[in-house]
This record gives C-alpha cells, sequence and structure tokens, in this order.
C-alpha cells in the first residue's frame, strides 16, 4: 500500500473515531469512494491500536486510576474510586460485545455495511445528537458517573454497531439527555472508548493472526502512527472547543455528508 494511502486511511481513522462523526462509515466508504483496495483487518487493526494509545495518552491519568481500581475489582472489592470507575467501564462495555459477537456469528455485520445504510444513519443520528445536546441539561460532571448511567449508556454504545452511527456520538448522545455536560459527556464517551476498541482489536486480531507478512507489519506500524498522531490532535481540539462551543458543528457535517451519501446511493 502506498504511503499517501496510509495516511489517508490513519488519519480518516484518528481525527473521525473520537468526533462524533463516525469513523466506521468513513472507513468502509473509503474504497468506495477511492476505488482503492479493502485496507483489510491487519491495517484495521493497526489504525485502532494508534487511537488507542492516543486516548490512553490524553487520559493518562483516569486511565492510570481506573487500571488500579480494576485490580481491586477483579479481587471484589469496589471501595475506591479508581475500582468505581472499573466497574462502569465494565459494566457499559458488556452491551456493545453482546451484541457484536451475536451481529457476527449471524453474519449481520456484513449486511449492515451500504451506502444507504450509512447514509441513514449518519443523518438520523446525527439529528439526534443535535436534538440531545439542544435539550440536554448540565447538572452532571464526569464524577457523578453511575452504573445505571453507565449501562444505559452501554446500551447506546451497541447503537454504534449500526455502520454511520458513530460510537462516540450516539454515546455523549446518551450523556447529554442523562444531564451530563458537555465536557463531562465527552470525556466518558472517551473512556468508554478504550476497553470498546480493545475487544474490537482482539476481534479483528483474531482474523489475521498468522496471515501477517513483513510489508503488512511494515505498513500497520506506519498506520498505526499516523493514526496516533491525528487522534491525539482531534481528541486536544475536541475537548478544548467544548468548552466555548456545542457538538452543532458535527450536525452540520453529518447532515451534509448523510444527505450526500443517500443521493448518491439512490441515484
Amino acid at each position: 500500500m502506498s504511503l499517501f494511502h496510509l495516511f489517508i486511511l490513519a488519519v480518516i481513522q484518528g481525527v473521525t473515531e473520537f468526533l462524533p462523526i463516525s469513523s466506521s462509515g468513513h472507513l468502509i466508504l473509503l474504497p468506495s469512494l477511492t476505488g482503492a483496495a479493502d485496507q483489510g483487518h491487519v491495517l484495521d487493526v493497526a489504525v485502532h491500536v494508534g487511537t488507542l494509545f492516543a486516548v490512553i495518552l490524553y487520559f493518562r491519568s483516569d486511565v492510570v486510576t481506573a487500571t488500579i481500581g480494576f485490580g481491586r475489582l477483579l479481587r471484589g472489592k469496589v471501595d475506591t474510586q479508581g475500582a468505581f470507575l472499573a466497574l462502569c467501564l465494565v459494566i457499559g462495555t458488556i452491551p456493545v460485545i453482546v451484541v457484536g459477537f451475536i451481529l457476527e456469528m449471524t453474519g449481520l455485520a456484513y449486511v449492515m455495511r451500504s451506502v444507504a445504510m450509512i447514509g441513514w444513519a449518519i443523518l438520523g443520528f446525527g439529528v439526534l445528537l443535535y436534538w440531545a445536546d439542544m435539550t440536554g441539561t448540565c447538572e452532571k460532571t464526569d464524577t457523578d458517573w453511575s452504573l445505571k448511567d453507565a449501562w444505559i449508556m452501554g446500551l447506546a454504545q451497541a447503537l454504534a454497531l449500526i455502520p454511520g452511527t458513530s460510537r462516540s456520538g450516539i454515546t455523549i448522545t446518551a450523556a447529554r439527555r442523562l444531564g451530563y455536560g458537555r465536557e463531562g459527556a465527552a470525556k466518558l464517551s472517551m473512556l468508554m472508548s478504550i476497553p470498546t476498541i480493545i475487544a474490537s482489536g482482539v476481534l479483528l486480531g483474531l482474523h489475521s493472526i498468522g496471515n501477517i507478512d513483513l510489508p503488512q507489519a511494515r505498513d500497520a506500524a506506519i498506520g498505526a502512527f499516523f493514526a496516533f498522531v491525528a487522534a491525539l490532535i482531534a481528541l486536544a481540539l475536541m475537548m478544548r472547543l467544548l468548552r466555548s462551543v456545542s457538538f452543532t458543528p458535527y450536525v452540520i457535517y453529518r447532515i451534509i455528508f448523510g444527505a450526500g451519501l443517500l443521493i448518491w446511493a439512490y441515484s
């Protein structure tokens, strides 16, 4: 794969993974729009790993707290802030793992990849994000996260298995309706992405074991690096902008992009 194609692929994954505009929808559409060959599972895993390291680095303090807490959770103790945070992350990840397994086993995961479906999802869930952002209150911060809210956000996250939905977008939508402020909603969404990306990376990796040659390994390393840098920049910019800007710019992009895809699909 050319360096330019690797760069485009990695930047798309890095930027769209955390912005509420759907990374899966953009990646699925890339071969269709450019005529390039599908990137394959190896590169999918690599760019996901790159974005994973970006969110871990950006929220390193919370990640350390949750990791230490997870150790206590494994010992059956939920007696610290870290252990409770780890429990919330586990609760919030269960739905997407269960639904993802069902879709994979039934083959439905490959049925929902049409341009029309992606267009409707980008458009429809974008409008839903706007509604939640405009009507949601700001009475809660990320420190108010509860098991109930983690479960509700987890159920919402499972909807992101529909290409075009956006994992960050749908979890932020749920968080805003639950009363979390924009920064708190985005932070919880990003923290939820860590176990989810790990789970999806493991699943994709199982498809690639034993099929990686040296050129693929080189491309994977380059792609992971580009995705890491792009994701870190996108994440930092979004978190800073949310102090003064709503999610409306992302919604406008989704409406324009989704409408364009629908016109293309039905023309």
